[in-house]
């Protein structure tokens, strides 16, 4: 499928931040009175649904915006610990300079996206922030409204299952990565349009639809 537009989750998929998570996911827990993570619970944890983590957590739903609100200050005080990916702004720079428009959809702030970003955040054309647990499906509807997509050259790419679930939702494509937060088996068990175990296969993958796609049109141009 050829993509004009490419929805970017942040955390996992472009920022390293699953090494800042597990250090404060225990001060958080004891903070809001959820379950703390022992070391052993934490691939189970990566092979779960945000449901299951949150009944297996004994997380209270109403307690999410807060704890949301809470991750986003410990995020911002620790930007400097937290990096992108290897590869991240050439992958992101491919994807522009082949006609493909960037979206950034998070839970995590603006501010705290853009710095995160350093350079690259000038690369979107559009951010969509503070997304709640499950709230991406609406900013992914918002985000192809603003830019004027249709929705079959439109793809979202993250690290967690939710990610999956939410492309499913809006019915746009699904790009999966395999160095984020959730275990690729039970990414690939869902069956994304595109599993991507590294960053420069992004690239690859997005650019050649977009050449096919402009060679599709200029033909459409030149014929009959």
């Amino acid at each position: 499928m050829p993509y004009a537009l490419a929805i970017f989750d942040l955390d996992g998929t472009l920022a390293d931040s699953f090494p800042w998570f597990l250090r404060v996911i225990n001060d958080v827990a004891d903070r809001f009175g959820f379950r703390r993570v022992a070391d052993e619970d934490i691939e189970g944890l990566r092979h779960a649904s945000s449901r299951e983590i949150l009944a297996r957590l004994e997380v209270p739903l109403w307690k999410l915006p807060a704890i949301a609100r809470h991750a986003r200050l410990l995020k911002a005080e620790a930007a400097s610990e937290i990096s992108l990916f290897a590869g991240v702004e050439v992958m992101l720079r491919t994807l522009t300079d082949n006609g493909i428009k960037l979206a950034l959809v998070t839970s995590d702030s603006e501010a705290n996206a853009r710095e995160k970003l350093g350079p690259a955040a000038a690369l979107f054309s559009h951010f969509d922030c503070s997304a709640s647990l499950f709230g991406k499906a609406a900013k992914f509807r918002r985000v192809i409204r603003r830019a004027g997509a249709e929705p079959a050259h439109v793809i979202a790419i993250g690290d967690e299952v939710r990610d999956i679930e939410a492309a499913r939702t809006v019915g746009i494509a699904c790009g999966a990565v395999c160095w984020g937060y959730a275990a690729p088996a039970a990414l690939r068990a869902l069956g994304p349009d595109h599993v991507f175990e590294r960053m420069d296969e992004i690239g690859t993958t997005l650019c050649t639809a977009a050449v096919a796609r402009m060679s599709e049109a200029m033909s459409g141009n030149t014929g009959g």
